[in-house]
């Protein structure tokens, strides 16, 4: 089909699955640390980092509308995946509270840049085709199934190994997600020389 005869189609469709599953539950996760860490203070923390990522997340996306044509779709890529792991990394290592929020900027650059390039990366892969609203059903079932195993493990593995391993693990499927995109995503921008051609 045309969907699968497209491999940076299939290389995204694994990143989202990677992505959404290593960051589905981090926020959860270093609600929940937070919560035992200091009784009493959970709404007011786990409030603050959600404020400070929706704050870095719509700086982030209007970014995304003035540099994609300018910079391409596969180094902001690189960008939003590479904040995830760094972010499991911190939480995992880090007990300060003001620092954890502090970190929650590493969510807004991720999601934030990685759920607006959705849309331009699959109206390159897919220019033509006629199949953009199928790939976007296709892309947002996988990021669903990952999202949601994604407390299913997480949870798993806080009871059997603790808070720091759970974020590690979480950092490491994230680490996937980057080498996947680093390795056999392409750029998916056109040129304007290529344009030109195309519609001539």
């Amino acid at each position: 089909t045309v969907l699968s005869a497209r491999k940076s189609l299939l290389v995204l469709a694994g990143a989202a699955a990677l992505f959404h599953f290593a960051n589905a539950s981090m926020l959860p996760l270093l609600g929940q640390k937070l919560a035992l860490a200091h009784p009493g203070q959970e709404t007011v923390l786990m409030s603050a980092c959600i404020i400070v990522a929706q704050l870095v997340t719509i700086p982030a996306v209007l970014l995304i509308g003035t540099v994609a044509d300018r910079w391409g779709r596969k180094p902001l890529l690189l960008i939003a995946v590479a904040a995830l792991p760094l972010r499991g990394l911190l939480c995992a290592v880090l007990d300060n509270p003001l620092w954890l929020i502090a970190a929650q900027v590493l969510d807004g650059v991720g999601f934030g840049v990685f759920d607006a390039l959705i849309p331009l990366l699959l109206a390159d892969i897919l220019r033509g085709t006629g199949r953009y609203n199928v790939s976007r059903g296709v892309i947002g079932t996988v990021q669903g199934v990952g999202g949601s195993l994604s407390n299913v493990v997480a949870g798993a593995i806080v009871v059997a190994a603790g808070y720091g391993i759970a974020f590690l693990a979480l950092a490491a499927f994230a680490s996937i997600a980057f080498l996947l995109v680093l390795i056999a995503m392409p750029e998916t921008k056109v040129s304007a020389h290529r344009s030109a051609i195309t519609r001539s």
